[in-house]
């Protein structure tokens, strides 16, 4: 016997509506204005009938082709390496940046003095699950980019300085963990998610879109 809707995890239930407007959006079974009105509501709702409610009339579903597209968008990149170099990153009166899919080590050492630095692991290649940072900011400016599937603990000594953690760190046990320690004497340190669920949600949805114009087309 099933088990009852109101029973199940909300978050359980929210994921299979999600996944349900993402597959009717990329066929091109709903518009786009009507798959991002949706989104907003199933992001917002915290009510099982109306999440069922919300998708009850949308023909197609999840299958594994899309599962497997979903993982691969989704989850963090993993690569294994016996690489355990550390990695040094100073930023005296310049600039220094770290994006796009780089390999990240498994200890990262920030000096920042009068500079500005940004470490952006939204398109980063993991090869360790945890990740130290140790961070020597004076009167510089460190913005640190993760996403959502990625664990975040701050651990900062500031004197007349700021550090903000703002990431949600509600990954799973598996996920890498990013540990932030160090100081900051009249600097700051910013700890953001790039972009949210909701937006990385539509560029999913519309890389299916297109890609599945491709296919027809060719």
């Amino acid at each position: 016997m099933p088990v009852k809707l109101e029973d199940r995890p909300i978050e359980q239930v929210r994921e299979e509506a999600v996944d349900k407007l993402i597959v009717n959006y990329s066929h091109a079974v709903i518009s786009a204005e009507a798959f991002e009105r949706r989104l907003d509501e199933a992001m917002a709702s915290n009510s099982h009938q109306q999440l069922v409610a919300l998708v009850s009339d949308l023909p197609m579903a999840a299958d594994h082709r899309y599962d497997a597209s979903k993982e691969r968008s989704f989850s963090p990149k993993y690569a294994a390496s016996d690489n355990t170099d550390d990695d040094k990153i100073v930023s005296i009166l310049g600039n220094s940046t770290r994006e796009g899919e780089w390999l990240v080590p498994k200890r990262i050492k920030v000096i920042d003095v009068l500079g500005s630095s940004k470490l952006d692991f939204t398109d980063a290649i993991f090869q360790h699950q945890h990740i130290e940072i140790e961070i020597s900011n004076v009167l510089g400016s460190i913005d640190i980019y993760v996403p959502e599937s990625v664990n975040v603990t701050v651990k900062m000594f500031n004197i007349i300085g700021s550090s903000e953690n703002s990431a949600p760190s509600m990954a799973g046990r598996q996920a890498p963990h990013i540990t932030i320690s160090g100081f900051s004497v009249l600097g700051s340190l910013d700890v953001q998610v790039k972009r949210t669920m909701k937006e990385k949600f539509m560029a999913f949805a519309n890389n299916l879109r297109e890609a599945l114009g491709m296919e027809q087309k060719s």
